[in-house]
């Protein structure tokens, strides 16, 4: 399955996307990153970035969808996202740098606005991820410190009070750690490993109904459908070990590392995330699973009437607000990297002389997420949001893998088999379509962020002509 390619460079290298005027300047060499990851600091990394808000969160969106065979649409999703990351794989391996998808997108492409369309998509993304994660903190919030601010505009407020909290973080210049995030992937892990655990001890003492994950949702229409609307909604809990690829350059050994780390946590997270809504579903039947933003709450008062609930709300808080700074981390970064290299308006790569943090960009992303929470709302019509736009990446990523088979590479690399990508791109394309029943919210969320982006893409066209730049052909990783 695994084979390896060497020969030498010969493809186009990518152009970036700075911009240089007429005048010539000797090319500066910056610093490489430190290489300080090993493979069980990624490990935790890919495990610590998918687990969170999407399972927290959807479990019981999801069981409203199928019924109680809530496990299925998680394990489709699993597979999904496990043929995609065998492309990852494939082109982190070619080319281990820390850009991700917009960088194999301008290789196999080299279409700047493509890229730029990727590059926006992703940070789209990570905002509605956040905004996602902002409202669930406040629901589960509100249930245990006794709010009673279920749904409504106490809901609402809370989540942007939050996501403000997230912003002034951001601000004071928080940064992302590997080793911390070891920390915080305990914290998220030890949530669901307690609802697995209160899940088989209940089933061990007879307990529930195991015969609800084999009893789907009636409907006229048959088990097909559900099941696809469910696993578009599902893919939100499988993301994030595309984020992985940004540490290639930070790897000890990329090329031998990533393919056992990054299959090994997608492993485990897909075998954690079946285990938990199975005991979920046996615990709390599909339409009480539903009510509400805080479904794994209702497992642990089913299973566990004795434990502190609020013990289990903190930690799923902690998850989810941890979910929410990192989202709005990456994208305030990207927003400024892509200004800096003169692809949006200069304004948002301003730099706070104090604090050394991009505050334009912060404040831009941080209006982005405040629209969404106010006027979409609903924690599935975010998370079903992001899963759309990662989907698309997902289905380019997969194309570019093939189209970079023609770009040979010096050096070992992964190969993935050739039916996998094409599996991978057709997958995607099919969950992201309309025919599967996704909410049109969700396409008029995707279209009005990438309006946004388009929209200062010319914004930059035009200021960019008028002083005069062009577009440089160095390519960074030369």
């Amino acid at each position: 399955m695994m084979l390896l390619n060497s020969g030498q460079s010969k493809g186009k290298s990518m152009t970036d996307t700075a911009v240089t005027t007429d005048t010539q300047s000797p090319i500066v060499s910056e610093p490489s990153l430190h290489r300080v990851i090993g493979p069980w600091l990624l490990l935790l990394f890919i495990v610590g970035d998918i687990l969170g808000t999407g399972i927290y969160a959807l479990t019981g969106q999801v069981a409203r969808q199928v019924g109680g065979i809530v496990w299925l649409p998680f394990l489709s999703a699993f597979v999904v996202a496990l043929i995609t990351a065998f492309s990852y794989l494939e082109l982190v391996t070619k080319y281990p740098k820390a850009a991700g998808a917009a960088l194999y997108t301008h290789k196999a492409f080299g279409i700047h606005f493509v890229t730029f369309i990727i590059a926006f998509a992703v940070m789209c993304s990570g905002i509605t991820s956040a905004s996602t994660a902002s409202r669930a903190f406040a629901a589960n919030m509100s249930n245990v410190f006794g709010l009673n601010l279920s749904g409504g505009a106490g809901i609402t407020m809370l989540g942007l009070g939050f996501m403000a909290l997230v912003a002034v973080i951001n601000f004071r210049g928080v940064g992302e750690s590997v080793k911390a995030n070891v920390v915080l992937t305990c914290v998220e892990l030890s949530g669901l490993l307690i609802i697995i655990v209160i899940g088989l001890w209940a089933i061990g003492s007879g307990q529930g109904d195991v015969t609800r994950i084999i009893q789907p949702k009636t409907e006229d229409s048959g088990m097909f459908w559900p099941v696809v609307a469910g696993t578009t909604l599902a893919f939100f809990a499988m993301v994030g070990f595309e984020d992985s690829v940004n540490m290639a350059e930070e790897c000890k050994d990329p090329v031998r590392h990533f393919p056992k780390v990054l299959l090994t946590g997608l492993i485990i997270t897909g075998l954690i995330y079946v285990l938990v809504s199975i005991s979920a579903i046996t615990l709390v039947p599909p339409e009480r699973l539903g009510e509400g933003d805080t479904p794994l709450l209702q497992v642990v008062a089913a299973g566990a009437p004795s434990f502190p609930l609020w013990i289990f709300g903190i930690i799923t808080m902690f998850a989810v607000a941890n979910s929410a700074l990192i989202n709005m981390l990456m994208a305030s970064r990207l927003i400024y990297g892509m200004s800096r290299e003169h692809v949006l308006p200069s304004a948002l790569g301003k730099v706070h002389t104090t604090r050394r943090t991009p505050y334009i960009a912060i404040a831009f992303t941080t209006c982005l997420a405040f629209g969404l929470i106010i006027f979409v709302g609903e924690v599935p019509a975010l998370g079903g949001t992001t899963a759309l736009l990662l989907l698309c990446v997902f289905t380019v990523v997969n194309i570019a893998v093939l189209v970079l088979r023609r770009d040979a590479v010096e050096g070992k690399h992964f190969r993935t088999p050739t039916f996998l990508p094409v599996l991978g791109a057709a997958s995607c394309a099919f969950l992201a379509g309309p025919w599967t029943g996704r909410d049109p919210v969700q396409y008029r969320v995707a279209g009005v962020l990438l309006a946004i982006g388009v929209l200062l893409w010319f914004v930059t066209i035009l200021v960019n002509r008028a002083v005069s730049t062009k577009p440089a052909n160095r390519s960074p990783t030369e």
